[in-house]
């Protein structure tokens, strides 16, 4: 790994020399919110959550085992609040695409996408609660793949929200995600109950005959406009996949999933959280420890109130997705901003993401085509439940046709 560039990105809290592990294997990264034996998993923050775990997270013990080789561990937004990628305890991860301005990498796995569109690692591990993995994906230029919940384990992955949370992974091409994702995956006691994950048979699956809604612009409320013609474009090339694409409106947009999401996740969040914001709230991000503090205001009788909503939620729209194999949207409405211009009272970067963890639905983040600034737009898939073999057999379908070959950041100036 060049240790300069990664330092200059700012992608890893720590690195591995030699990469930990024996086989000769591709090489992972982890981020910061995942156990890794004897290793402080800091979440971001300057306050250690756990200064010595005893053993490591299953999906980083899982890789391990397969012969695969981590090289470190990434930055997350603290505690993994976060969409823009931001962080004022410990610093931000610089967007590999631009070495001029420091633009927003996506967050939470801001560090995980950063490394993984610089070359760093073959593939690292993310978390995604509201977009955490699809985000700094489609940020960064990369794959990033949110299986549903049940399909990894996430003893040693670090909760954000319980009923949310789900571990996946980031990587250049689908096949390499796809893979990772394989070797985390399956059973565990306590922990996941599906699986496991067979990369091969989803990577080699006809698509041809699959049926795909695909939302219309006008529904997905401000959408920049670079970004709704390269989706747009995006919709064209998966055509010629052999696939149909029909521009059809759901019972409700996406973006009506995106209040009740975070109702959840800052109920949850504090519910977790709150003794660690007592002790360490001095040393945090300031905006992220207020979205946490928000979640103090949700009390049980409401919080009920948002699990119950969300089983009457998922049922309407599962019922509703049985007549397609995937939907489709833009991942995220902007491309990613200059860093000191994202305003941390909004999230616009998860306004379209969160729905696939709220309705629990697999999910992922493609790169599909470059602003004239030269950012990455990401396309997102989502699938019907527990269908991650059909989101990996389109979304490698869309990678042969989407005009992407293999583009990756010039690096040059940041040596």
């Amino acid at each position: 790994m060049d240790a300069a560039l990664a330092e200059r990105l700012h992608a890893f809290v720590r690195t591995f020399d030699p990469p930990l592990g024996d086989g000769s294997g591709p090489t992972f990264a982890i981020k910061d919110l995942i156990d890794v034996a004897h290793v402080p998993t800091f979440g971001g923050g300057r306050t250690a959550l756990d200064a010595d775990p005893a053993r490591s997270a299953t999906v980083v013990q899982r890789l391990l085992d397969a012969g695969w080789r981590a090289v470190g561990k990434t930055h997350t937004v603290e505690l993994a609040y976060g969409g823009w990628g931001a962080n004022r305890a410990v610093g931000a991860p610089w967007n590999p695409w631009d070495a001029k301005v420091h633009r927003a990498p996506g967050g939470s796995s801001s560090g995980s996408a950063v490394a993984v569109a610089a070359g760093l690692c073959d593939l690292a591990l993310g978390t995604d609660t509201g977009g955490s993995v699809r985000i700094p994906a489609a940020a960064c230029g990369v794959v990033g793949l949110k299986p549903g919940r049940g399909l990894v384990p996430l003893r040693g992955v670090h909760d954000l929200a319980p009923s949310l949370d789900t571990c996946g992974t980031l990587a250049r091409t689908v096949a390499m995600a796809a893979r990772g994702l394989a070797v985390v995956s399956g059973p565990e006691a306590g922990g996941a109950e599906r699986g496991p994950f067979d990369a091969e048979a989803a990577l080699a699956k006809p698509v041809a005959g699959a049926r795909i809604a695909a939302l219309p612009l006008h529904v997905l409320g401000e959408v920049d406009a670079e970004v709704g013609r390269i989706y747009l474009q995006a919709l064209d090339r998966l055509g010629a996949a052999g696939v149909t694409v029909e521009i059809v409106e759901p019972p409700r947009p996406l973006e009506a999933y995106f209040e009740p999401n975070g109702v959840l996740m800052a109920g949850e969040g504090w519910r977790v959280r709150g003794p660690h914001l007592s002790r360490n709230r001095a040393v945090m991000d300031p905006w992220v420890a207020k979205r946490f503090e928000a979640g103090r205001l949700i009390d049980d009788v409401r919080l009920a109130q948002a699990v119950a909503r969300r089983a009457e939620d998922q049922e309407a729209f599962h019922a509703w997705l049985t007549a397609y194999d995937a939907l489709l949207s833009p991942t995220s409405p902007i491309a990613a901003p200059p860093l000191d211009q994202a305003d941390e009272t909004t999230s616009p970067l998860s306004r379209l993401t969160r729905a696939a963890n709220y309705l629990d639905l697999p999910a992922a983040s493609l790169p599909c085509g470059l602003t004239r600034e030269g950012m990455p737009v990401g396309l997102q898939i989502m699938v019907r439940p527990a269908d991650e073999t059909m989101l990996v057999a389109l979304a490698a379908a869309f990678e042969a046709v989407s005009d992407w070959e293999g583009r990756t950041p010039d690096l040059s100036g940041f040596r």
